[in-house]
């Protein structure tokens, strides 16, 4: 006899289709996750200020070399290397017995311009007496003053030659254009002197600059470093450090020429206090005016670093395009605005949180 299929009982297929039903349902409204507790502060209590540094070197204005301006045997060079001297120190002295003589010989030349202009003088004066009287020609009078007035001429000439006699025997003595120190000597005493050769290298002691390479972030740090410093009660907030010592500096130039190898360009600061030794070499450095976020609250998402903050309760994520990994970033966020500092990791933007005031539990 064949086998009769049996009809399951009801009680066997009634809960599957109840699950079935209610996972339907349970699919068109979803449960609402807890909200994520954070613990969140304001980013004025967290906003550090790290300090800059870039490296820098004590530059002069006058790094000069010394010459002569004459050709004339040295006689003496009372200065030795190393020596401070003042602006109008002698420092070379050249023979100059060849240009006395030609001093005095110009000298004798005026001398006999000034016995022809005097006789010139009163034949004109003499001639033109007798002209009143129509004594003598209109034409000798004229050649009387042409006389006069070509030796008036020949003693100016000659009194620029005199003049320039002088200025050869002024220039056997070199002095010290500025306060400097004597960094190298040249020449030697009896040895001939050209115009043009080097004789003494010095280096102007007074007018120092500090010279400091930038990157493109460094300058916008230091432009407005400055500019706040000149706007607030803060002092020294640029320095120099070198060998364990600090000088104040004020910005004088970021020179407006980007080196196109290094990408840097040049910052030119001047002392305001005392003065490091010229070539001295060590940190400029400086803080920013400018808020920066701990590198520790800096988050990443979808490829992209931020930081979440607080609006309500909501969790938003704020891209911030500057910041690169384990460094601070600069931020414009206001102070007031609530940094999620605990309970981040596990967020992502717009989700639903709780402000707690303790950071127990709060991973």
């Amino acid at each position: 006899m064949p086998v009769l299929a049996r009809k399951k009982p009801a009680s066997t297929w009634m809960p599957v289709q109840l699950t079935l039903i209610l996972g339907v349902a349970l699919v068109g409204h979803p449960v609402l996750a807890d909200p994520v507790p954070v613990v969140s502060k304001p980013f004025s209590t967290l906003a550090i200020y790290p300090q800059r540094r870039a490296p820098a070197t004590v530059v002069s204005d006058n790094h000069s070399r010394i010459s002569a301006e004459i050709s004339a045997r040295i006689l003496d060079i009372p200065v030795r290397v190393g020596e401070r001297v003042k602006q109008g120190t002698l420092l070379l002295r050249l023979e100059q017995e060849d240009f006395k003589l030609t001093l005095t010989r110009e000298k004798a030349a005026l001398t006999a311009l000034k016995a022809k202009l005097e006789l010139a003088e009163y034949e004109l004066k003499r001639a033109r007496s007798l002209s009143k009287k129509q004594a003598v020609s209109e034409q000798l009078l004229k050649q009387r003053e042409t006389d006069r007035d070509a030796l008036l001429a020949e003693e100016q000439g000659q009194q620029a030659a005199r003049a320039q006699a002088q200025r050869q025997i002024d220039k056997t003595q070199i002095r010290a254009p500025f306060n400097a120190v004597i960094v190298e000597r040249l020449a030697q005493t009896g040895e001939l002197a050209s115009p043009g050769t080097a004789l003494l290298r010095i280096i102007d002691t007074d007018n120092l600059e500090l010279a400091a390479k930038l990157s493109p972030q460094q300058t916008r740090d230091l432009e407005h470093s400055f500019a706040a410093e000149n706007t607030s009660t803060v002092s020294n907030a640029i320095e120099f450090v070198s060998a364990g010592q600090r000088y104040a500096l004020t910005l004088r130039t970021i020179t407006p020429v980007l080196d196109t190898r290094a990408r840097t360009r040049e910052a030119r600061l001047r002392f305001t206090d005392k003065n490091p030794l010229p070539g001295a070499t060590g940190q400029l450095v400086w803080s920013p005016q400018q808020a920066s976020l701990p590198a520790d609250l800096i988050s990443q998402r979808d490829g992209k670093l931020g930081v979440f903050v607080q609006a309500d309760n909501k969790a938003h994520f704020i891209e911030l395009p500057r910041a690169k990994t384990g460094q601070p970033v600069i931020s414009k966020l206001e102070p007031g605005t609530l940094i999620i500092t605990k309970g981040r990791y596990r967020l992502r933007d717009g989700d639903t949180i709780s402000r707690t005031n303790t950071d127990v539990a709060v991973p």
